[in-house]
């Protein structure tokens, strides 16, 4: 019975749920530097103060949301930009993929090449953000100002697109208007 004891069952959901949220921490963290660099390191401002509340949300540590704010706002910061995505999924979804990168050239190719192996392609701007509106709330993110019914194969194969989009480190969000 080797192996079946109760540390090895704590261990491996440790270690996934411990994967989880370093992967939105790191997300979050990007987020911060961006609208710090941004807001000159200036707490007060909507856009840094709208990041740090989300990442209070998902209960990020405060040492981490303090070292992402020193991040963005120093002199030797990684220069990070954020840029907006559009394609149609499938049945005709509009989908907006939202990213932080530190190289936009490399992060484009392999968003395409990710798609291009789903069966997809990205769109020319502006072709499916007219589906969404911006949120208030600039966390938040997008809202759909209407909604597509997909069928239950389609819905399977939009649920393997978000996740393949999902699993990549430089993808902050993606909003879809499927029903």
């Amino acid at each position: 019975m080797s192996g079946h004891n109760k540390w090895s069952k704590i261990k491996h959901k440790k270690a996934a749920t411990d994967a989880a949220k370093s992967k939105i921490f790191g997300k979050m963290a990007r987020l911060i530097a961006i609208e710090s660099k941004k807001a000159n390191g200036d707490t007060s401002s909507a856009g840094l103060r709208a990041a740090i509340d989300s990442a209070k949300a998902v209960s990020m540590p405060k040492d981490n949301i303090d070292r992402a704010v020193a991040k963005g706002s120093s002199e030797e910061s990684v220069a990070l930009e954020s840029m907006l995505y559009e394609m149609y999924g499938p049945g005709g979804t509009a989908v907006l993929i939202e990213i932080v990168t530190d190289n936009r050239n490399r992060t484009g190719a392999e968003i395409r090449h990710m798609l291009s192996k789903l069966g997809y392609e990205l769109a020319t701007p502006g072709s499916a953000a007219w589906a969404f509106t911006k949120s208030a709330n600039i966390a938040d993110g997008w809202d759909a100002n209407s909604t597509v019914e997909i069928s239950g194969e389609d819905g399977t194969k939009l649920e393997a697109l978000m996740e393949a989009l999902d699993e990549h480190d430089d993808v902050q969000d993606v909003y879809t208007n499927a029903a």
